[in-house]
């Protein structure tokens, strides 16, 4: 179990979030100016001295060792501990988690967490041909459950194989995940932070080419560079130095595979539903909250069918029942639920490390009443969900104080 709420753990509070827009590939700064700008910018809104930052963590995929060292150096050379955080696209919010620890356990009074990723074209891969794919297992049992086909990226097979269990079992229309992407467009036409802004109807979506049954182009998160940051203290901290506490780490759980993610031949299973629902049940049981008690989510869109899957897992609707959260747009402004008021991974854009810590700063700016017109009403508790197939989860629940 690793809630923020055991014995002896100290509150921790989100004193500053930054973060950069999200841009294409080739249209970026490097990564280091990405980086330390973020950093910056959180910095200044928690009013914190970077002097007065006891450790960094920064979270990254592809980069050299010691990358978070070149952003941290850009802000100053002040001897702290700087920690390299990698775990694929979990990566950010396991950097989060970690800081988050150090600060509860009373180990330090402040961390600057930083998120950055300077992506090259084209679908995601492994840099390293000469030695063990680390997801190999992973690949294994998706050659064994439905194949593979050498033409379709990897990551769509496996939430593309995800979206087809969930039609096979539930009756699942194709365009009810395409719905989830006109959901998104239209969220992040309000985010001038988003990388697509401009809208799309349901027909683009479904017209758009076809990546791998069901998932067409514009139901995939786009390769993006970008950066975000937030900086975490102690109440003692804030106190001392006058800053603001309104938004708390309420419980943070983290949790990676178990056999059910091989052993049980289930796509959704394997692309991380039931670390997501282990995390979670973590979060709701060290805090008492229930999933009915969130006004919103930032949760993992990498395709939208991990949308869709991840409402059951979250516990936001009953398993089977997330074609009819779409259907009755209870995912939205006037639903149950706002989901990914930023634009998520499909519009926003998924740098991978820098993604929890984006999501992570879309809470904060809904928790604080400052998100502008994409602002949720009465946002007392909001909820992050960051998964790294790989495989690793991360489940915050963010509170107003």
């Amino acid at each position: 179990m690793s809630g923020t709420t055991a014995a002896g753990m100290r509150p921790v509070y989100v004193a500053g979030v930054g973060m950069t827009p999200f841009v294409k590939p080739g249209a970026s700064e490097s990564y280091d100016v990405m980086g330390a700008r973020a950093a910056r910018a959180a910095l200044e809104d928690a009013r914190v001295d970077y002097l007065w930052v006891d450790q960094v963590y920064a979270g990254y995929v592809y980069g050299d060792s010691c990358s978070g060292q070149a952003v941290a150096y850009r802000l100053g050379l002040t001897a702290i501990p700087v920690f390299n955080v990698s775990n694929n696209c979990a990566s950010g919010s396991t950097a989060l988690f970690l800081a988050r620890q150090a600060v509860a356990s009373g180990a330090i009074e402040c961390a600057l967490v930083t998120g950055f990723e300077q992506m090259g074209r084209g679908a995601v891969g492994s840099h390293w041909a000469d030695r063990p794919d680390p997801a190999q297992r992973l690949f294994d049992a998706l050659d064994d459950i439905q194949g593979r086909e050498p033409q379709s990226p990897i990551a769509a097979q496996l939430f593309g194989g995800a979206g087809r269990l969930h039609m096979q079992l539930y009756g699942t229309r194709p365009d009810t995940f395409a719905r989830i992407a006109v959901k998104a467009r239209a969220h992040a036409a309000q985010n001038p932070r988003a990388l697509f802004r401009e809208p799309v109807s349901l027909e683009d979506v479904m017209a758009s080419p076809m990546v791998f049954d069901p998932l067409t182009r514009l139901q995939c998160c786009p390769p993006t560079c970008g950066a975000a940051a937030a900086v975490l203290c102690s109440a003692e901290f804030a106190r001392h130095h006058g800053l603001d506490t309104t938004v708390r780490i309420a419980a943070q759980a983290m949790s990676t595979d178990g056999n059910s993610s091989f052993d049980e031949r289930d796509m959704r299973k394997l692309v991380g539903y039931d670390m997501t629902r282990r995390a979670a049940r973590q979060v709701y049981e060290a805090t008492g909250i229930g999933p009915g008690d969130v006004t919103v989510v930032e949760l993992h869109d990498c395709f939208t069918v991990n949308e869709l899957i991840t409402y059951e897992a979250l516990g936001l609707c009953s398993e089977g029942q997330g074609e009819a959260f779409v259907v009755n747009a209870e995912n939205t402004y006037g639903g149950q639920v706002v989901v990914n008021p930023s634009g998520g991974l499909l519009s926003k854009g998924h740098p991978l490390g820098a993604t929890g810590l984006a999501q992570c700063a879309e809470l904060v700016w809904q928790l604080r009443g400052q998100a502008g017109v994409r602002q949720v009403d009465g946002a007392r508790l909001a909820l992050q969900h960051n998964l790294g197939l790989g495989g690793a989860c991360v489940v915050t629940l963010y509170e107003r104080s």
